[in-house]
């Protein structure tokens, strides 16, 4: 029970990239790459083309996004350490707050994480907390910027590149089968990037990038799921802008507007309001855990009186053994050492904190002290995990089903064919290719 609840949990855990693999790899794209092909099947030569196009395009971004945004930042923690920063201090620690932040830490931890304070008396200096800043923001830069260039630019070039191969072999094969004098084939009609595309978006531009309201800080302090919201942004515009055609502009933005939307929107406010139906919101994980559910039912567990910052960082650090603290860590709610002492460098989210603390004082609450807790905890186990299951499937069929076909509802619309925009009329314009005599 504990194996199916933590990958419950994972794939439930929509500020992870869990969800996103799931509904991304496992459903959505073999659901659209089918999609595609029947969609187009009224030509066949389209209908390959554009099952091809489509299934090397989405695994390759899927492979970029999940797996090129996490990589980068490894890379660029490691080029920062090299620096002789830790990569784990939180930049908002240098805003001082009235119960946490650089100098208060490092007076209140002095004696207890000696280690931990030297990495933040690096930083006590103004101008090398702004060269730690750029740093940072540096590693914000080259995770979202590299794969924007290679998804949004470089991806759908070397695609197009290929079909168009494909498509002028295609011209040459009909034009073979006739046995008159023919014309020299022409090039299929693909429209090369606009002039100044990429001196644009080169990354050796002298042209000064300006992030007008955006603050080295909260670009540093960007988690991995928002750095993939803001590289399918940019990845957007890129596919928008390299279209072969105006059409296919339309159809790709549409498209890639609703998977947004339905990625990184709709699956919290599902989450949130199946939450609220059940009244339930607390991890699988938890629920599977017998330590915390026999403390639940006998009364053993000490939470915080409220969930205001000074009361809960009063409890942290005065019960570092308590089963509170202990989840609060296991959740990332908190970060511990491992001498059981509040690490001073990491930011405490006292709001994310305090939901925790309620999260799990409304379960005590609500859960019966007698015989009957055993059929409470159950049923609970039960309605959680089928919220989130709920969750990724209602996600998974507004991504794989509902989009692909409001998207060909739209293409439709505009173009007055099923067929895809970008392929259909050179490829058209191939099959009826008629030779002229010299």
């Amino acid at each position: 029970m504990t194996t199916i609840s933590a990958i419950i949990s994972a794939i439930g855990n929509n500020s992870s990239v869990y969800p996103l693999l799931v509904r991304d790899c496992g459903i959505e794209v073999p659901t659209k790459v089918f999609l595609t092909y029947q969609q187009n099947k009224d030509d066949e030569e389209v209908a390959k083309l554009a099952t091809r196009e489509r299934f090397l395009d989405e695994y390759a971004t899927s492979a970029v996004w999940l797996g090129g945004i996490p990589l980068l930042d490894k890379i660029s923690n490691y080029i920062i350490k090299k620096k002789g920063f830790n990569p784990l201090i939180n930049p908002k620690m240098f805003n001082e707050e009235k119960f946490q932040g650089l100098q208060y830490n490092i007076e209140k931890f002095k004696a207890k994480a000696p280690d931990a304070i030297k990495d933040l008396e690096k930083l006590t200096d103004i101008n090398t907390q702004k060269y730690y800043k750029k740093l940072l923001a540096g590693k914000f830069l080259a995770s979202t910027i590299i794969p924007i260039a290679f998804m949004g630019f470089i991806l759908p070039k070397m695609i197009f590149a290929s079909s168009a191969r494909r498509i002028e072999k295609l011209r040459q094969k009909r034009a073979a089968q006739n046995k008159t004098m023919l014309e020299p084939v022409m090039r299929p009609n693909f429209k090369a990037p606009k002039k100044g595309i990429w001196e644009d978006f080169s990354l050796t531009s002298n042209k000064q990038v300006a992030f007008t309201g955006l603050s080295l800080a909260k670009l540093a302090t960007v988690s991995t799921q928002d750095k993939m919201m803001i590289t399918d942004g940019g990845y957007t515009v890129g596919r928008v802008v390299t279209a072969r055609k105006k059409k296919e502009a339309l159809d790709v933005g549409f498209r890639l507007s609703g998977m947004m939307f339905l990625n990184f929107v709709a699956p919290k406010w599902i989450e949130k309001a199946l939450n609220k139906i059940s009244g339930l919101d607390l991890d699988p994980i938890m629920l599977a855990d017998k330590n915390f559910t026999s403390k639940v039912k006998s009364g053993g567990i000490v939470l915080p009186a409220d969930d205001k910052p000074e009361t809960l960082l009063k409890f942290v650090d005065a019960n570092p053994d308590s089963m509170f603290v202990k989840l609060a860590n296991q959740f990332k709610k908190v970060t511990m050492q491992d001498n059981n002492i509040r690490d001073p460098r990491a930011y405490v989210d006292f709001e994310a904190l305090g939901k925790f603390r309620n999260s799990i004082a409304n379960f005590i609450e609500k859960a019966p002290k007698n015989k009957n807790f055993e059929k409470y905890l159950l049923k609970s186990k039960i309605l959680r995990s089928v919220n989130i299951l709920l969750n990724v499937g209602i996600s998974s069929f507004l991504l794989a089903y509902a989009l692909p076909k409001a998207t060909f509802a739209f293409r439709k619309l505009v173009t007055g064919s099923d067929l895809e925009p970008g392929l259909a009329p050179d490829v058209q314009n191939a099959e009826k290719a008629t030779p002229k005599k010299v």
